[in-house]
């Protein structure tokens, strides 16, 4: 208990610059918090930045939503530049990069131009296994699992298993 007490206060330590942090949030370890746009963290969340700190990024028109009861396990790396919505009681595996921006155009000539940026949104439920990359632009449906390694570079239908880089659905979580 007294653990859980001193996770409540570090996180209101160390998340202080958020721009809402829900009650009862648990943070271990030290993370990176850079919040220049808009950073929401649910009741209940839990944060383990322990080993490698989990680093959360809003840039100046950006906003980062972490829902209630979400589990973010160390090394996570977050970005919005523009949106990136994690729905209630979701679970991300070490090292998860999500980022709503490539930061960089494919094409030589405009590689110093920095691209739109798309929404990446995670519905509620959602399991994101270990090293799992996140790609601008995607939805992951409610209840769903994406296998450690995935790369997600498209939408992933609710109740589904996917996996691979690219990943694909494999198939559906009720099978």
């Amino acid at each position: 208990m007294l653990d859980d007490s001193l996770a409540v206060l570090r996180a209101r330590w160390y998340l202080r610059n958020a721009t809402s942090l829900g009650e009862r949030v648990r943070l271990w370890g030290r993370p990176i918090v850079r919040n220049h746009g808009s950073l929401v963290i649910g009741q209940r969340a839990c944060l383990v930045s322990g080993g490698l700190p989990i680093q959360l990024t809003t840039e100046r028109d950006g906003k980062l939503e972490i829902g209630a009861r979400t589990f973010m396990n160390y090394g996570c790396s977050i970005i919005a530049t523009k949106l990136i919505s994690i729905g209630p009681n979701c679970k991300l595996g070490m090292e998860v990069l999500m980022m709503d921006n490539d930061f960089h155009q494919i094409d030589p000539v405009e590689r110093g131009a920095r691209p739109a940026s798309a929404p990446i949104v995670l519905e509620e439920n959602v399991w994101l296994g270990a090293r799992v990359i996140v790609v601008s632009g995607v939805t992951i449906g409610a209840d769903s699992v994406v296998a450690a390694g995935s790369v997600v570079t498209r939408d992933i239908a609710p109740r589904s298993f996917a996996a691979g880089q690219p990943a694909r659905v494999i198939r559906s979580v009720d099978d």
